[in-house]
Protein backbone atom coordinates (compact mmCIF):
# COMPACT_ATOMS: atom_id res chain seq x y z
CA UNK A 1 0.00 0.00 0.00
CA UNK A 2 1.25 3.47 -0.91
CA UNK A 3 0.52 6.74 0.85
CA UNK A 4 1.24 10.29 -0.28
CA UNK A 5 1.82 12.83 2.48
CA UNK A 6 1.77 16.42 1.22
CA UNK A 7 3.16 19.22 3.37
CA UNK A 8 2.03 22.58 2.00
CA UNK A 9 4.25 25.65 2.05
CA UNK A 10 6.26 28.07 -0.03
CA UNK A 11 9.85 27.62 -1.13
CA UNK A 12 12.48 30.21 -0.24
CA UNK A 13 14.27 31.33 2.89
CA UNK A 14 11.85 34.21 3.45
CA UNK A 15 9.04 31.70 4.02
CA UNK A 16 10.98 29.16 6.10
CA UNK A 17 9.37 28.38 9.46
CA UNK A 18 6.50 30.83 9.00
CA UNK A 19 2.94 29.96 10.00
CA UNK A 20 2.04 29.34 6.34
CA UNK A 21 4.87 26.81 6.01
CA UNK A 22 3.90 24.54 8.88
CA UNK A 23 3.10 21.82 6.33
CA UNK A 24 6.75 21.84 5.25
CA UNK A 25 7.89 21.74 8.88
CA UNK A 26 5.71 18.70 9.63
CA UNK A 27 6.96 16.99 6.45
CA UNK A 28 10.56 17.71 7.49
CA UNK A 29 9.98 16.26 10.97
CA UNK A 30 8.38 13.15 9.49
CA UNK A 31 11.31 12.53 7.11
CA UNK A 32 13.82 13.23 9.88
CA UNK A 33 12.14 10.70 12.19
CA UNK A 34 12.66 8.01 9.57
CA UNK A 35 16.17 9.25 8.77
CA UNK A 36 15.30 10.23 5.21
CA UNK A 37 16.33 13.34 3.33
CA UNK A 38 14.38 15.24 0.72
CA UNK A 39 15.63 15.11 -2.83
CA UNK A 40 14.50 17.43 -5.62
CA UNK A 41 12.17 15.83 -8.14
CA UNK A 42 9.47 16.99 -10.52
CA UNK A 43 7.50 19.85 -8.90
CA UNK A 44 8.57 18.74 -5.39
CA UNK A 45 11.17 17.81 -2.88
CA UNK A 46 10.50 14.15 -2.10
CA UNK A 47 11.39 11.70 0.66
CA UNK A 48 10.18 8.13 1.05
CA UNK A 49 10.31 5.38 3.63
CA UNK A 50 8.52 2.24 4.67
CA UNK A 51 6.25 2.14 7.70
CA UNK A 52 5.32 -1.41 8.70
CA UNK A 53 5.21 -2.57 5.11
CA UNK A 54 3.45 0.52 3.77
CA UNK A 55 5.29 2.78 1.32
CA UNK A 56 5.11 6.41 2.43
CA UNK A 57 6.05 9.17 -0.01
CA UNK A 58 6.34 12.65 1.51
CA UNK A 59 6.35 15.66 -0.80
CA UNK A 60 6.86 19.37 -0.38
CA UNK A 61 5.64 21.10 -3.55
CA UNK A 62 8.06 23.66 -5.01
CA UNK A 63 5.27 25.19 -7.08
CA UNK A 64 4.47 27.74 -4.36
CA UNK A 65 1.31 27.45 -2.32
CA UNK A 66 -1.10 28.69 -5.00
CA UNK A 67 -0.18 25.85 -7.41
CA UNK A 68 0.11 23.01 -4.86
CA UNK A 69 -2.52 20.99 -6.72
CA UNK A 70 -0.26 20.68 -9.77
CA UNK A 71 2.41 18.83 -7.77
CA UNK A 72 -0.10 16.73 -5.84
CA UNK A 73 -1.99 15.61 -8.94
CA UNK A 74 1.23 14.76 -10.79
CA UNK A 75 2.53 12.54 -7.98
CA UNK A 76 -0.83 10.88 -7.35
CA UNK A 77 -0.91 9.88 -11.02
CA UNK A 78 2.79 8.96 -11.26
CA UNK A 79 2.62 6.71 -8.18
CA UNK A 80 -0.96 5.53 -8.77
CA UNK A 81 -2.05 6.60 -5.30
CA UNK A 82 -5.82 6.92 -4.75
CA UNK A 83 -7.16 10.09 -3.17
CA UNK A 84 -8.13 8.24 0.02
CA UNK A 85 -4.40 7.49 0.58
CA UNK A 86 -3.40 11.16 0.28
CA UNK A 87 -2.95 13.23 3.43
CA UNK A 88 -2.46 16.99 3.10
CA UNK A 89 -0.92 18.98 5.98
CA UNK A 90 -1.93 22.63 5.92
CA UNK A 91 -2.07 25.74 8.12
CA UNK A 92 -5.53 26.95 9.16
CA UNK A 93 -6.53 30.40 10.44
CA UNK A 94 -9.98 29.20 11.54
CA UNK A 95 -8.51 26.84 14.13
CA UNK A 96 -6.98 28.17 17.32
CA UNK A 97 -3.28 27.84 17.87
CA UNK A 98 -2.33 24.66 19.75
CA UNK A 99 -4.95 22.53 17.97
CA UNK A 100 -4.98 20.22 14.98
CA UNK A 101 -8.00 18.81 13.17
CA UNK A 102 -8.20 15.85 10.86
CA UNK A 103 -10.88 15.87 8.15
CA UNK A 104 -11.78 13.66 5.22
CA UNK A 105 -13.31 16.47 3.20
CA UNK A 106 -14.31 20.11 3.32
CA UNK A 107 -14.08 23.42 1.54
CA UNK A 108 -10.86 25.30 0.89
CA UNK A 109 -11.97 27.93 3.45
CA UNK A 110 -10.15 30.59 1.43
CA UNK A 111 -6.80 28.77 1.57
CA UNK A 112 -5.11 29.06 -1.82
CA UNK A 113 -3.19 25.79 -1.49
CA UNK A 114 -6.40 23.85 -0.82
CA UNK A 115 -8.19 25.77 -3.57
CA UNK A 116 -5.54 24.66 -6.08
CA UNK A 117 -5.82 21.05 -4.92
CA UNK A 118 -9.62 21.04 -5.18
CA UNK A 119 -9.55 22.62 -8.63
CA UNK A 120 -7.14 20.02 -9.99
CA UNK A 121 -8.51 16.95 -8.18
CA UNK A 122 -12.09 18.05 -8.95
CA UNK A 123 -13.15 17.13 -5.43
CA UNK A 124 -13.19 18.40 -1.85
CA UNK A 125 -13.00 14.81 -0.61
CA UNK A 126 -9.41 14.19 0.39
CA UNK A 127 -7.95 13.67 3.88
CA UNK A 128 -6.17 16.58 5.48
CA UNK A 129 -4.59 17.68 8.74
CA UNK A 130 -5.47 21.27 9.53
CA UNK A 131 -2.82 22.81 11.80
CA UNK A 132 -4.31 25.68 13.79
CA UNK A 133 -2.33 28.90 13.57
CA UNK A 134 -5.03 31.06 15.17
CA UNK A 135 -6.17 34.45 13.98
CA UNK A 136 -4.45 36.83 16.36
CA UNK A 137 -3.89 39.70 13.94
CA UNK A 138 -5.19 43.22 13.47
CA UNK A 139 -7.72 43.99 10.76
CA UNK A 140 -6.04 44.12 7.37
CA UNK A 141 -2.97 42.25 8.60
CA UNK A 142 -3.92 38.66 7.67
CA UNK A 143 -1.23 38.17 5.01
CA UNK A 144 1.44 39.61 7.29
CA UNK A 145 0.31 37.28 10.10
CA UNK A 146 0.15 34.14 7.95
CA UNK A 147 3.55 34.79 6.36
CA UNK A 148 5.02 35.84 9.71
CA UNK A 149 7.19 33.90 12.12
CA UNK A 150 5.85 32.30 15.29
CA UNK A 151 6.06 34.48 18.39
CA UNK A 152 8.19 33.41 21.38
CA UNK A 153 5.28 31.84 23.27
CA UNK A 154 4.18 29.88 20.20
CA UNK A 155 7.74 28.71 19.55
CA UNK A 156 7.70 26.89 22.89
CA UNK A 157 4.71 24.80 21.71
CA UNK A 158 5.63 24.25 18.05
CA UNK A 159 7.88 21.17 18.57
CA UNK A 160 5.11 19.48 20.59
CA UNK A 161 2.48 20.30 17.95
CA UNK A 162 4.72 19.15 15.10
CA UNK A 163 5.35 15.87 16.94
CA UNK A 164 1.60 15.43 17.45
CA UNK A 165 1.08 16.06 13.73
CA UNK A 166 3.72 13.45 12.84
CA UNK A 167 1.90 10.98 15.09
CA UNK A 168 -1.36 11.80 13.28
CA UNK A 169 0.28 11.10 9.91
CA UNK A 170 1.57 7.76 11.19
CA UNK A 171 -1.87 6.92 12.55
CA UNK A 172 -3.44 7.77 9.18
CA UNK A 173 -1.03 5.43 7.38
CA UNK A 174 -1.32 2.58 9.88
CA UNK A 175 -4.91 2.84 11.12
CA UNK A 176 -6.85 4.88 8.57
CA UNK A 177 -8.76 8.14 8.55
CA UNK A 178 -11.65 7.27 10.88
CA UNK A 179 -9.44 6.03 13.73
CA UNK A 180 -7.10 8.99 13.30
CA UNK A 181 -9.98 11.47 13.43
CA UNK A 182 -11.33 9.72 16.51
CA UNK A 183 -7.99 9.90 18.33
CA UNK A 184 -6.77 13.37 17.30
CA UNK A 185 -9.94 15.47 17.05
CA UNK A 186 -10.42 15.78 20.78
Amino acid sequence: MKYLIVGLGNIGDEYAHTRHNIGFDVADALAEKYKEIFKPDRYVDLAEFSLRGRQVVVIKPNTYMNLSGKALRYWMQALKIPVENVFVVVDDLAIGFNKIRIRGNGSDAGHNGLKSIQELLLTQNYPRLRFGIGNNYAKGRQVEFVLGKWDNEELKEIPILINKSVQAVESFVLRGLAATMNDFNK
